[in-house]
């Protein structure tokens, strides 16, 4: 299994620009990530695939 992104890392998604943090990999490709939502102000959590996800600048 490939892994693109470690533990901690931040990640851009290319589905809607947001910035996420990797919490950990599930299974093949995909992804367990976490960011902040604004709008409820609280912090989100999401199992995304791999290959939606870019390295964040």
């Amino acid at each position: 299994m490939r892994r693109l992104f470690k533990k901690g890392e931040r990640v851009r998604s290319k589905i809607d620009g947001k910035v996420m943090e990797v919490l950990k990999y599930i299974k093949n490709n995909f992804v367990e990530v976490k960011w902040f939502d604004l709008e409820k102000k609280e912090v989100r959590t999401n199992k995304i695939k791999e290959d939606q996800l870019s390295k964040a600048a």
